[in-house]
């Protein structure tokens, strides 16, 4: 007979994955059919009913937990640069600089996506602005549906990647309790933490290599079918002309923001949860002031900065009294604060700011319900002996630990196609993340490739969520099957450049471990 705890195990992923798929909200359907089971099984005596008692520790552990508290911030800052003008601003000016070559318009569609997931990370936003604006003139000059259809939704996908990325923030929470479960279990009693900036750090050479990919392929494609992506009308070349100076007025914003967030994060002069704060500061300078503006927000963002290199540069060379410090350094923040709230009435008085807010608590709450799910999840899968089943399972895999990566990776691959990578973050990693981390993985390394995956099956059909959010901007003269066909051959670049970490792990690690 059966071991009883293999067949509550099996119910329990069983009737989690049927009820996710009857479109059930997700963070009730882990904690329901996960408490559920626990009754059934401390009826009939297979579960112990102390594992519930931990639930109100997790809660208050995910509403105290720093790293968690950068999500609404990033997700505050990417909505509010959605709803800027910012995307349509990238996609004018660079869309400009490349469109009178043969195949511009998707090295542009590549470079804008690039930016957009360095400025936001949220990939609907990305995909369905970008197949809004570009994707008229696009089929107007003659492109290939499947080349403009694939290179929209490969573009809009780097989110997943390029920090700051919401996979990456949420990714570094599980992966560094799996890391410090892993160490405990190996008897090192002190583990090195797993930080944000680490996984910021570890994807930014991956996510460079992903847009180079990208743009080779356009090249080539360029070359060898030049039909598929011809250069513009002559009736159009007149409207791409754009002075070097207006472009950089339009990328010297986001750059800025995105150098300020980021280099403060890896530079270890802010934590994450204050370098979010700052981009969402930022975001709204930027919304703000539009683009009629951006001279004002360019001046308060260099106030900002000031402020910061006076603090954490100069007087940190220089020995002066605390109340000198204090007076010279509030003079920039001073400034700014009226920047900003000159930015932040302009915000309410467009509507911005109430969409943002509103949008902001909807996903955060989604987040953090998921959260308190999957904890439950995660407890009564222990109690089940769901740890031991998944060592167990891993053990018997051919090819030690690297071929239960592999194995781990494809089963990831598959989940993508009906569970969104916050479920798989919060559900799959948690669960199968210790044992393949207490056999000598890097966790950087393993978090990089999760993240690389998560991107790939989010272009995937029939289930990318990618290709939904095209199909909801695409004309209806763009079929089905041309998405499809159209994002095939970026699966298989995101594969390569999966392959190409996978076999060359240097590439996600050197970094982090260089600024540590």
């Amino acid at each position: 007979m059966p071991d009883p705890n293999i067949l509550y195990l099996i119910a329990l992923f069983s009737g989690v994955l049927l009820c996710l798929m009857s479109g059930f909200p997700v963070g009730f359907v882990l904690g329901g059919v996960s408490l559920w089971l626990a009754g059934l099984g401390a009826l009939f005596g297979h579960f112990d009913a102390s594992f519930l008692s931990a639930i109100p520790q997790r809660i208050y552990g995910a509403m105290t937990n720093d790293i968690l508290l950068a999500v609404p911030l990033f997700v505050f800052m990417g909505t509010m640069l959605a709803r800027s003008g910012i995307a349509s601003e990238l996609l004018d000016g660079i869309g400009r600089l490349f469109g009178r070559r043969r195949g511009g318009l998707g090295f542009a569609i590549t470079l804008v996506g690039a930016l957009l997931a360095a400025s936001t990370g949220i990939v609907g936003a990305t995909v369905t602005t970008m197949a809004v604006l570009s994707l008229p003139v696009m089929l107007r000059w003659g492109y290939s549906p499947r080349l403009a259809a694939g290179s929209i939704c490969a573009a809009g996908t780097l989110g997943q990647i390029i920090p700051p990325s919401l996979v990456l923030v949420l990714l570094a929470d599980t992966i560094s309790s799996a890391h410090q479960k892993a160490q405990l279990a190996m008897g090192n009693f002190s583990p090195d933490a797993v930080s944000i900036s680490d996984l910021f750090a570890g994807a930014i050479v991956p996510g460079l290599l992903m847009v180079v990919v990208f743009l080779i392929y356009q090249t080539l494609l360029a070359v060898l079918k030049p039909d598929t992506c011809p250069p513009p009308p002559e009736d159009d070349t007149e409207d791409l002309r754009i002075t070097m100076s207006a472009l950089a007025m339009r990328l010297i914003p986001p750059l800025g923001l995105i150098i300020g967030v980021l280099g403060s994060i890896l530079g270890g002069v802010a934590t994450p949860t204050e370098s979010a704060s700052i981009g969402a500061a930022g975001a709204i300078l930027l919304a703000g002031f539009g683009t009629e503006g951006r001279n004002k927000a360019n001046n308060a963002l260099a106030f900002l900065a000031l402020a910061v290199l006076l603090k954490q540069g100069l007087f940190e060379w220089i020995d002066v009294s605390i109340q000198i410090e204090r007076a010279v350094v509030a003079i920039p923040v001073v400034i700014f604060a009226a920047y900003f709230a000159q930015a932040l009435i302009r915000t309410f008085q467009i509507g911005a700011l109430a969409s943002t807010a509103t949008e902001t608590a909807r996903l955060s709450a989604m987040v953090f319900m998921i959260l308190i799910g999957a904890a439950m999840l995660s407890l009564v899968f222990r109690g089940f002996g769901g740890d031991e089943a998944v060592q167990h399972l891993i053990s018997i895999v051919p090819g030690g630990p690297y071929g239960a990566l592999a194995v781990v990776l494809a089963v990831m691959f598959l989940l993508g196609f009906i569970l969104d990578f916050i479920e798989i973050i919060f559900v799959i990693v948690p669960t199968i993340a210790p044992v393949l981390l207490a056999s000598g993985i890097d966790p950087i390394w393993l978090a990089i490739l999760i993240s690389l995956n998560l991107q790939t099956s989010f272009l995937t059909p029939p289930f990318g969520f990618a290709l939904f959010y095209f199909r909801s901007a695409a004309p209806p003269s763009i079929s089905t099957a041309d998405i499809y066909l159209g994002v095939a051959p970026f699966i298989g670049l995101q594969l390569l450049v999966l392959f190409i970490v996978a076999f060359l792990p240097s590439i996600s690690t050197w970094l982090p471990y260089a600024l540590r």
